[in-house]
């Protein structure tokens, strides 16, 4: 009986969960369908009875004459993700090696800043922000949204407490043979940490190409807008147009459920170093 109520809770469980699942996944499969039907088709059937790409060529090709440059968009969002990734990978990793295996006076004061910085929502930097950037004429760049994302505190915190599991067996042996402390970092420490680097470059690439407030404050300009602005802003003038507003939606989640994919190996080992 033991055996029974058991099997029979897992397969509540399951069940359970598999609805769940569909429950989540469905407003995302109803969005991906919507952009491949017909116009016509897109609230009267799930299925649609042939599929179309009229909405990808809309938003492409016919959307640039009402003064909304989709493909201009993509590329703003890819150019400023794929720099304050790297960036926020390269400055977390240089200042994470820092406070974790080099002792100077006024490390702990500066970790436990980042520490106490973290507290902080981000939208009360919002106005300095804006105030500083106005006064260097930055404002209806590429530069503005790029420039305040350039470091993570949680970035430098993640790598700061990878680096302290490392041995300082490797970091010595390395010093012996003549290395350099940036050879270190990239060559030995990056290496051992890679899940960290690779949760810290997901969720960054992930919040810069969500990041929707920053872009719509500082940048008024259609050709530079990131993509999330743009097609926000096509929402609110073109809401009729459905089809194509569903195709940039799912150009705009596409990147992040591909990067998903390609380092979810080491996003996995990540979350269970985690929790042990």
């Amino acid at each position: 009986m033991k055996g029974k109520k058991i099997s029979i809770s897992i397969v509540i469980l399951y069940i359970v969960l598999f609805v769940l699942s569909i429950i989540w996944i469905y407003p995302y499969l109803w969005m991906t369908l919507a952009s491949i039907k017909p116009s016509n088709e897109i609230f009267t059937k799930l299925i649609p009875s042939r599929l179309t790409l009229e909405h990808y060529r809309y938003i492409f090709s016919t959307a640039k004459r009402m003064n909304r440059p989709f493909l201009r968009a993509l590329g703003n969002s890819i150019f400023i993700s794929v720099t304050v990734t790297f960036s926020v990978i390269f400055t977390s990793a240089i200042i994470g090696y820092s406070l974790a295996k080099i002792k100077f006076k006024g490390s702990n004061t500066i970790f436990n800043f980042i520490l106490f910085q973290m507290l902080f929502p981000g939208f009360l930097f919002i106005v300095p922000l804006y105030v500083l950037i106005r006064f260097l004429g930055l404002l209806n760049t590429l530069t503005a949204v790029i420039i305040p994302s350039l470091m993570s505190a949680w970035g430098i915190f993640m790598f700061t407490q990878s680096y302290k599991s490392v041995p300082n067996e490797y970091i010595e042996a390395a010093k012996m043979d003549g290395a350099s402390d940036f050879w270190i970092i990239f060559r030995i420490m990056v290496p051992l940490v890679k899940s960290t680097a690779s949760i810290v470059g997901l969720f960054t690439f992930i919040g810069i190409w969500d990041n929707f407030m920053w872009p719509l404050i500082v940048i008024k300009k259609y050709d530079k807008m990131p993509l999330s602005v743009l097609l926000a802003s096509f929402n609110h003038e073109y809401g009729s147009y459905v089809g194509p507003l569903m195709a940039g939606a799912v150009i705009q989640t596409m990147p992040m459920v591909l990067i998903f994919l390609i380092f979810r190996k080491y996003f996995l080992q990540g979350i269970s170093m985690s929790l042990k």
